[in-house]
């Protein structure tokens, strides 16, 4: 069947209208920028004055929030998208009609992503907004560097909540799925990594690569490297990764993060399509 862009965007219209319509979403939505508020208001008064702290300072504090919140946000949305659908029926009665299942996995993933992305520009809008207005446009390039880098992160994220969603039937399954998979991610950071490290005694150079493995700590070196002109901050990983790779480190870790968005994609589509959609 020839895949059709009208019926693409139909089925993408269809999924950001019942992202509205999902309390996940809501609530996710509305904590997101609740906390991105906060930190900005508590990053201008830190230092007990406005103009003495803006973009950058809140930049650096909103790393952590978004290595918490945004993957459960993609991994958590991703995993109802599918499997909820299949649970209630609809998903077999969308396939019914003359659509190919690829059409519905992009109108699915574009709908979500575009839903997913709107929240996290609300969130980042109103702290950008709030930060702009009393401290003033230092530093907004490592700002705007930091949404781009998280818009990525929650596209990878909503991508493997869709490939965790194309193997399971149930919606509460897939959901339950996706936070274990969050915590491995989130818990397989610093401290995993360590851990790793010290069991199989990885130099420096493997332990580099290791990291890697985990979009989050990609994302994190990333967003330290746009705040930071050196990675010492990370310790002798962060030394070995500016000294190996230079001005190229930054490319290849968005280039990272792209490839999981492939991935997961192609994936959800083999999964997708070996289980007939049902």
């Amino acid at each position: 069947m020839k895949i059709e862009l009208q019926n693409i965007l139909l089925l993408t219209q269809k999924e950001i209208l019942d992202s509205q319509r999902n309390r996940w979403f809501v609530l996710y939505t509305i904590i997101f920028a609740a906390l991105s508020l906060g930190l900005s208001w508590f990053g201008l008064t830190g230092l007990g004055n406005y103009g003495l702290s803006g973009f950058g300072r809140t930049t650096a504090s909103m790393i952590n929030l978004i290595l918490l919140i945004v993957p459960l946000m993609g991994l958590t949305l991703g995993a109802i998208s599918l499997a909820g659908e299949r649970e209630h029926g609809t998903l077999l009665y969308i396939l019914a009609q003359p659509v190919d299942p690829i059409e519905v996995l992009t109108g699915k993933f574009m709908g979500v992503g575009i839903a997913l992305l709107g929240a996290l520009a609300l969130g980042f809008g109103i702290s950008g907004f709030m930060i702009a207005w009393y401290g003033g446009a230092t530093h907004i390039g490592s700002y705007l560097g930091l949404v781009g880098l998280t818009f990525l992160l929650g596209l990878v994220t909503l991508g493997m909540g869709l490939l965790i969603s194309s193997a399971l039937s149930k919606a509460n399954t897939a959901v339950g799925v996706s936070l274990f998979f969050w915590l491995i991610l989130v818990f397989f950071g610093d401290l995993g990594i360590m851990g790793t490290a010290l069991i199989a005694k990885f130099d420096i150079q493997h332990l580099f690569y290791v990291s890697l493995l985990n979009p989050l700590q990609v994302f994190k070196i990333a967003a330290i490297s746009i705040l930071h002109s050196n990675l010492e901050i990370l310790g002798p990983v962060g030394t070995y990764a500016i000294r190996t790779y230079g001005d190229h480190l930054l490319p290849l870790l968005v280039s990272i993060l792209f490839a999981w968005v492939v991935i997961t994609f192609l994936g959800t589509q083999w999964l997708f399509k070996r289980k007939g959609g049902i």
